[in-house]
């Protein structure tokens, strides 16, 4: 049987979109439905490798966490990750397929589309419910033209539609009529419902603005009034998220151990750091100026989609200089998949997969390795066992950690004495990562090594936190939001627009 469909869209982009998408598949699998997430083409450079090694993005993994099914290709057909004026790198089917300029994209589209709908139809096959994420705001006159991600699909697959606005931000009556008004009849049509998202104070206050939303709006109801929910824990889609993360974490605790990961122009998979925002006691803050470095127990420099851009960056900025400073001095530095190449000697470019040709730069020097980019990315889910011979993992030597990489760089010690930080299990064995400076400095390409309870708790230790060591889970942070988010939504009404006059039984 096809899967039903349920389309959340929002009146911009940051208004909500990813997590309430989050939230929905993890009640309606609490519910006991087969769910899936679904985003046609997702624009970030947050991303994740399923367990076949294809590329999709971050959020949509986590989506397919809350949903209690693995990952798949099918969930992101199409990933667009930024390079930078007007480049972006597509990735198709989990896999690399081309860069393209953004004047050229209206070409790509209907070949792209295909992909879209195919995948679509695959994953509605599978499932009992889809529910699909779009991008940005559906009303966006200069780009509706090629669309391929939201009322396209919307009318494609004839998905109810959930309209949210973020009220933190203000405007958001405004603009959810003014969304309305620019869409076309039968795109009015589909939009079933507002979700009025990040709400703070009373929510008696808004009875008259509600009622004269849907007096204004063609008669489409409100839906649910959903409050702020701070310290989410979940990965975010746009790095626009760090700027509430900031303001939600400096300053934490009572001396917290102060880290500062560095916030480089093309900053990907930022939500490794998730783990670390959620342990009490621990303050991260997002640096992009010298200033605001100040001196830190510990300095990360976390993935970059562009090495070499952001090499440059470091050292226009004048943070290269400052965080090899604070290296000599005796604090912590950690490089993480493209911070790990920063972190290293020469970096080689011989094919131009980052700039042109034959380019070469030098990074800051604390590792000692060199990096040469290769045409292939390499994306896979590992598991590994730590072999740090120093520093505050080597008391966890031989203990089993896990992790992902995508990178296209390859690295390699210049001193075949160094110690690696792991050694990859799976997929053949073989050493990752480096450990330098009696384990002060180290790097290595694997995300989501916070995750890792047994290894954070050592690192934050030795920094001189004294936490509690609690475990970091995911599926609580899941459970929580879909407990907020079920509170503050009709569900009966929900539950109407998506089976119809009477839920189904099980199995669909």
């Amino acid at each position: 049987m096809t899967a039903k469909t349920l389309m959340i869209m929002g009146t911009h982009s940051n208004a909500g979109k990813s997590i309430l998408v989050t939230a929905l598949c993890r009640i309606f699998a609490q519910d006991g439905y087969r769910v899936a997430p679904f985003k046609a083409q997702n624009m970030a450079l947050n991303a994740g490798v399923t367990p076949e090694g294809h590329e999709i993005g971050r959020a949509t993994v986590a989506q397919a966490e809350a949903a209690g099914v693995p990952a798949h290709v099918d969930m992101n057909p199409v990933l667009l990750k930024p390079e930078g004026h007007g480049r972006s790198q597509v990735v198709l089917n989990g896999k690399h397929h081309t860069h393209i300029e953004a004047g050229n994209w209206l070409s790509l589209k209907q070949y792209l589309w295909g992909h879209v709908t195919a995948a679509l139809d695959r994953l509605r096959q599978r499932c009992d419910l889809v529910i699909i994420e779009g991008a940005g705001s559906p009303a966006e006159i200069n780009l509706k033209t090629g669309d391929i991600v939201n009322m396209r699909v919307a009318r494609y697959a004839q998905a109810p539609v959930l309209l949210a606005g973020d009220i933190d931000r203000g405007g958001v009556f405004a603009a959810l009529v003014g969304t309305m008004v620019l869409l076309e009849p039968e795109e009015q049509a589909l939009v079933k419902g507002f979700l009025i998202n990040k709400f703070r104070g009373d929510i008696s206050l808004l009875g008259d603005g509600l009622q004269m939303l849907q007096d204004r709006a063609f008669g489409t109801p409100t839906l649910g009034v959903i409050p702020l929910l701070p310290d989410i824990g979940i990965a975010a889609e746009d790095s626009v998220a760090l700027d509430d993360i900031g303001r939600a974490t400096a300053g934490a605790g009572t001396k917290p151990v102060d880290i500062a990961v560095i916030r480089l122009p093309r900053i990907s998979n930022f939500d490794d750091f998730d783990p670390l925002l959620a342990e009490t006691g621990v303050a991260v803050r997002f640096v992009e100026r010298p200033d605001d470095l100040g001196t830190p127990q510990a300095v990360i420099l976390p993935g970059t989609k562009m090495t070499l851009a952001d090499l440059n960056w470091l050292d226009e900025t004048g943070l290269a200089a400052q965080i090899k400073t604070l290296a000599v001095a005796g604090t912590e530095v950690v490089g993480i998949c493209g911070g790990y190449q920063l972190l290293g000697g020469p970096i080689y470019d011989p094919d131009g997969a980052e700039a042109a040709p034959g380019s070469e730069a030098m990074g800051l020097g604390l590792l000692p390795i060199s990096t040469t980019f290769a045409g292939d990315k390499h994306t896979v889910q590992v598991q590994a066992t730590l072999t740090a011979a120093a520093g505050p993992l080597a008391g966890l030597y031989g203990s089993p950690i896990h992790g992902y990489e995508i990178h296209m760089g390859r690295s390699q010690p210049a001193d075949p004495t160094v110690s690696p930080l792991c050694q990859i299990v799976t997929g053949g064995s073989h050493p990752d990562g480096v450990v330098a400076a009696n384990g002060r400095v180290w790097g290595t390409y694997l995300h989501g090594l916070f995750d890792n309870d047994a290894l954070r708790h050592a690192w934050l230790r030795h920094l001189g936190w004294q936490g509690d060591g609690s475990l970091f889970d995911r599926q609580q942070a899941y459970n929580r939001l879909a407990d907020h988010v079920r509170e503050h939504i009709d569900m009966a009404a929900l539950n109407e627009i998506v089976w119809g006059k009477s839920q189904p039984s099980f199995p669909i």
